[in-house]
């Protein structure tokens, strides 16, 4: 979106084409566009490498790739397929491309862009300074997405973000990489947040054109700045008034964080536990938070009549199924009503992969990196199918604790993986069923299709019939894909 924002700002055109689409080949041809752009993260990498020389061998056009993926591995650029990529933030370099390519310029030496004649040497161009002010980049041009899917346009909930930028240095999130190893600058120039009245004139933005009821700020950490989150606070429910979530920072959190944001709308909360083990939490993945923080934001979250959900990880490095049950224990502890958790993925240049590779288990092949981490481990751990076993019983012990004795009975048994799975993903989608009656109460509607049994039905049956779509979608791609002998299975499981 903020893509789009600043090629149209610079009088280009831009449009997405959201897959599966039956007509996406067709799309592409009827716009004949100059320019294909990719973001990669690492497990969708490969069915977009194949997606882009499909395309090559059928379109004229020059593909640009970023993301984190190409930003920390950029020898992708040794593909013949790949003209350039762009590394770190985009919006100045993409323009900058635009404009050389519609003049017939050189744009070999663009900030931000590394590329590779010869298929063995890659240029590297030195990076622009980061985006010092958020506001000037503009409103996010939604209409790019929404045009490409109606379902996140009608969504009356729609995701903002405030920021850009981490003063934490977790070892699992690609922040303490981005801002040591790509920028090489200090959190004073690496954290940035938009003023108030910028995400509030997107919010009024959005309102005029689009169905919004409510509103999921996907900041790392909502109330980075206790000032900005007062000013927040005070104006969102007289300019705004529409209810909201948000993600919070234990060891950043006083209970007037949770009286203020109470006040303004928020009717959920996160907060990320991690991991119960102090060790794990804090030396390993370095997130310098104490149980005591978290054991109390929690009770003040719940006190206040918010919403309170958590954010875990299992099958960390070092790790035991104890260690990771304990995890279970503390959600229970804590009363958590929404317990999320995934399992540990140490991507490539995160401090966490260097741990794993110093400890002998780390990912072998990147190419083999899963597209969700919710599925399956990939670093070799000890007992491993159990830990990915407890990762699915991990909301409904939450929730259900006398459930226990029957989830460690099961934790060993590799033929209960699948119907684990089922279950797990049955369960978590009547969670989200809770948040939508929360949701329904905050905005005072009324009617037949809030009642909890008829949502969860009709939004189980609705997943269901999105995937069967997404097959039929990934059968017409990896037919394509096999005529070119790419990797079909690689290109399936990203459609799917």
């Amino acid at each position: 979106m903020y893509l789009s924002r600043a090629v149209k700002d610079a009088g280009h055109d831009m449009q997405c084409v959201s897959l599966p689409d039956p007509k996406w080949m067709q799309k592409i041809r009827d716009y004949d566009p100059d320019v294909i752009t990719w973001s990669l993260m690492t497990g969708n990498h490969r069915p977009i490498y194949d997606l882009n020389r499909l395309l090559k061998r059928k379109f004229d056009f020059f593909s640009l790739m970023g993301g984190p993926h190409v930003t920390f591995l950029p020898d992708a650029v040794k593909d013949p397929a790949i003209d350039a990529i762009c590394i770190g933030e985009g919006e100045g370099a993409i323009v900058d491309l635009l404009n050389a390519l519609e003049k017939g310029e050189e744009w070999r030496g663009i900030q931000n862009l590394a590329w590779c004649d010869d298929g063995e040497e890659i240029i590297k161009n030195p990076l622009r300074p980061l985006v010092k002010d958020l506001d000037a980049l503009g409103i996010p041009d939604r209409s790019v997405i929404y045009d490409a899917q109606t379902v996140y346009r009608d969504s009356p909930r729609k995701v903002m973000v405030s920021q850009r930028g981490c003063p934490m240095m977790c070892t699992f999130c690609f922040h303490h990489a981005w801002k040591e190893k790509v920028y090489n600058v200090k959190n004073s120039e690496y954290v940035r947040k938009r003023s108030v009245s910028h995400i509030i004139e997107e919010a009024l933005d959005i309102k005029s054109k689009y169905p919004l009821d409510f509103v999921h700020f996907v900041d790392d950490i909502f109330n980075i700045s206790g000032k900005w989150l007062a000013e927040f606070c005070e104006r969102w429910p007289k300019e705004v008034g529409i209810p909201f979530d948000v993600i919070l920072m234990a060891n950043m959190t006083n209970e007037n964080h949770i009286k203020q944001l109470k006040a303004a709308g928020c009717i959920y909360a996160r907060i990320a536990f991690e991991a119960a083990n102090d060790h794990m939490r804090n030396t390993i993945y370095r997130k310098n938070t104490q149980r005591e923080q978290l054991v109390n934001v929690s009770g003040w979250i719940k006190k206040h009549g918010i919403r309170l959900g958590s954010l875990n990880m299992l099958g960390g490095p070092g790790a035991t199924v104890q260690d990771d049950m304990d995890t279970v224990l503390l959600n229970i502890e804590c009363k958590v009503d929404h317990p999320l958790c995934s399992i540990v993925q140490p991507y490539p240049e995160f401090e966490l992969n260097k741990i794993t590779q110093d400890m002998g288990i780390a990912v072998a092949e990147y190419d083999n990196f899963p597209t969700q981490f919710n599925r399956e481990g990939t670093i070799e751990i000890k007992d491993k199918h159990a830990i990915e076993n407890l990762h699915k019983w991990f909301p409904i012990l939450v929730r259900h604790p006398f459930m226990m004795p029957v989830a460690k009975w099961t934790l060993r048994k590799r033929w209960l993986a699948r119907p684990l799975l089922w279950t797990y993903m049955l369960y978590s989608e009547w969670l989200v069923t809770e948040q939508n009656m929360l949701y329904n109460r905050a905005q005072g509607n009324r009617g037949i299709l809030t009642w909890a049994p008829i949502d969860f039905t009709l939004r189980v049956i609705s997943k269901g019939v999105i995937r069967v779509l997404s097959l039929v979608g990934a059968k017409v791609v990896s037919k394509l894909a096999l005529r070119l002998q790419m990797g079909d299975e690689r290109v399936v499981a990203h459609m799917d």
